[in-house]
C-alpha cells in the first residue's frame, strides 16, 4: 500500500493498515531522508497512550538503530509538544511521535517534527513520503531493545521532567499555585494527563489516568466530547476555569465557572487580548483559513499585523520560523505563542490564560468581555459530515464550479477559496465547506453573532448541499 501523510501526519487504524511492518517502512524512509539531509543523523522518539504505543516506537527506534541513527527514546507516554521540545534540546535531525491525536481509539499515527520543534515543512514531508520502501526487511527485529540500549545506539530521556522543569522557568507557577483561584484539568486520558498534576498538584483532575479506548468518546477537545468535564465544573460551584487538551496535548479548549465551553476561537482572542494589552507584546499573528473573523477586527484595534494561512499547523510554524508572531493560531484549538516553540501546546496556553486570569484579578468571563467589547460577541460552530464518498465529490465540485449563490436565506456576497469555500454574507457572518485532508468527512463552519444563528446557518448548508440536482 501507498502510504500518504495528511494534514499533520500519517494516521491509519492499527492492525488494519497501522501495522508493524507499515510503521517500520515509515521509519525507514524517514532513516533515509535523514541520512540525505543530516550529516549526524538523530532523531528524538516517544509515543502517546494509545494501543500499541511502546511496540510501534520500539519498531521505530530498531529500524533507525540498523540505519545507525542515534535515538533518545522517551522512558514512558509524552505529549507532542515534549518532543518537539526535546528534538531541539537535544538538537537532533527530527522527532518521531507515535499518536493519532484527537482521532478515535482504533487509531495510532506517525508524526514527524523538524529540529528547530514544530511540525515538518509540506516540501520535506514529500521527501520522506518518496523514500518510504514498498517492502521492508525485518531482520531489525532479532536485535532486543536491551542490546540497543546498553551498545548507546538507544539512550532512554525523561522528556517528561524536562518539559515540566521549562514550565516552572516561563511562568509564575507560585503565584498560580497559591492564589485563591481554583482550577481543573481534564486531561481526555492523554499524554498530557501527568504534567498538571505534577505543576499544580491541588488542581482538579479528570480522565488523568492512562485508559487507551478513552472511554469510547474520541480525544478531541470540543464540547460534545467534553460533557463529563462540563457538569463537573457546573455541580462543583468553586471552580474558576477549566483546561481540557486533546490525545497528545497540542490541542486546547477551555471552560469557564458556570461549565461554559469556550473555544480555540475565543482562546485565540483571549491570548492575543493579553499577550498584547497586559504585556505590552506586538508581533503579527497568524491564524487559519478556519478562524474566526473577528480576529481581523481585534489586530485592528490593536494595530497588529495579521496574515490568514492555509488550514494545518505547519503552515504557521513556516511564518513562525521567518518572523516573530505573537499568536498563531486555528480552529481545531492547535495554537502557538511568542517566547515558545513554534509548535501547538495546550498545556502551555491553559497555563497562559491561567495566569492572565491570576494577574489581572479577572475572571474568564470578564476578559471574555474585555474582547467583545472590542469586536462584539459572536459563535462559532462545525458540523463534521460523514457522508457517501459520492456526494461528497459532488458538493466539492459545485462548490469549485460556484453553483451556490444562497443558502436558504442568506445570500451569498463573497467566496474566499484559500483552503475550503468561505462564503461570506456580510462581514461577520460565514458558511464554510472544506473536505478533510485526515479523515473520510465533509466538513462544515459557520459562525455569527450567537449559536442559535450559527446552528441555523450549518443546516441551511447542510440542506442545501445535500439537495440531489
Amino acid at each position: 500500500m501507498k502510504i500518504k501523510f495528511g494534514t499533520d501526519g500519517w494516521r491509519a487504524v492499527i492492525a488494519k493498515d497501522f501495522t508493524v511492518e507499515n510503521v517500520a517502512r515509515v521509519a525507514q524512509g524517514t532513516a533515509n531522508w535523514l541520512k540525505e539531509n543530516n550529516h549526524t543523523p538523530s532523531v528524538v522518539l516517544g509515543h502517546d497512550c494509545r494501543f500499541g504505543g511502546e511496540l510501534f516506537t520500539e519498531t521505530v527506534a530498531k529500524v533507525m538503530a540498523a540505519n545507525k541513527i542515534k535515538v533518545f527514546m522517551a522512558d514512558s507516554f509524552v505529549s507532542t509538544p515534549m518532543i518537539s521540545m526535546g528534538a531541539l534540546h537535544y538538537k537532533a535531525g527530527l522527532g518521531i511521535v507515535i499518536t493519532a491525536s484527537h482521532n478515535p481509539p482504533e487509531y495510532n499515527g506517525y508524526k514527524l517534527k523538524g529540529h528547530f520543534g514544530g511540525p515538518l515543512m509540506d516540501d520535506e514531508i514529500s521527501e520522506v513520503e518518496a523514500l518510504i520502501p514498498e517492502t521492508m526487511d525485518m531482520g531489525f527485529e532479532k536485535v532486543p531493545m536491551k542490546e540497543l540500549t546498553e551498545k548507546g545506539d538507544v539512550e532512554i530521556i525523561d522528556l517528561e521532567t524536562y518539559y515540566c522543569n521549562y514550565l516552572e522557568e516561563k511562568f509564575d507557577l507560585d503565584a498560580i499555585r497559591n492564589s485563591e483561584l481554583q482550577f481543573a484539568f481534564d486531561a481526555m486520558y492523554g499524554s498530557g494527563q501527568n504534567v498538571i498534576r505534577r505543576l499544580i498538584p491541588q488542581c482538579t483532575l479528570l480522565h488523568c489516568e492512562r485508559q487507551p479506548l478513552f472511554d469510547g468518546i474520541p480525544p478531541e477537545p470540543l464540547h460534545r466530547n467534553l460533557q463529563e468535564f462540563s457538569e463537573m465544573i457546573k455541580l462543583s460551584e468553586n471552580i474558576d476555569c477549566g483546561l481540557a487538551v486533546d490525545g497528545d496535548a497540542d490541542r486546547i479548549a477551555m471552560y469557564d465557572h458556570e461549565g461554559n465551553y469556550v473555544d480555540s476561537h475565543h482562546t485565540m482572542l483571549l491570548l492575543i487580548h493579553y499577550l498584547h494589552r497586559y504585556k505590552n507584546l506586538s508581533a503579527k499573528v497568524a491564524t487559519g483559513f478556519s478562524s474566526t473573523v473577528k480576529i481581523n477586527k481585534l489586530c485592528q484595534e490593536y494595530q497588529l499585523p495579521l496574515e490568514i494561512v492555509k488550514i494545518g499547523f505547519k503552515h504557521i510554524c513556516g511564518l513562525m520560523l521567518k518572523e516573530d508572531i505573537l499568536m498563531g493560531g486555528e480552529e481545531s484549538g492547535g495554537i502557538a505563542v511568542t517566547g515558545h516553540i513554534p509548535e501547538r501546546d495546550g498545556i502551555y496556553n491553559g497555563l497562559l490564560i491561567w495566569e492572565a486570569m491570576v494577574k489581572s484579578g479577572k475572571s474568564l468571563q470578564e476578559l471574555i468581555q474585555e474582547v467583545y467589547n472590542i469586536t462584539g460577541p459572536f459563535a462559532f460552530e462545525r458540523s463534521d459530515l460523514r457522508i457517501p464518498q459520492q456526494d461528497k465529490d459532488r458538493i466539492v465540485k459545485n462548490c469549485r464550479e460556484d453553483v451556490y449563490k444562497n443558502f436558504g436565506p442568506y445570500k451569498v456576497e463573497k467566496v474566499e477559496t484559500l483552503d475550503g469555500f468561505k462564503y461570506y454574507f456580510n462581514d461577520s457572518e460565514w458558511l464554510m465547506i472544506r473536505p478533510s485532508g485526515t479523515e473520510p468527512v465533509l466538513r462544515t463552519y459557520a459562525e455569527s453573532s450567537t449559536r442559535e444563528k450559527a446552528l441555523e446557518i450549518l443546516q441551511h448548508g447542510y440542506d442545501t448541499i445535500m439537495q440531489k440536482e
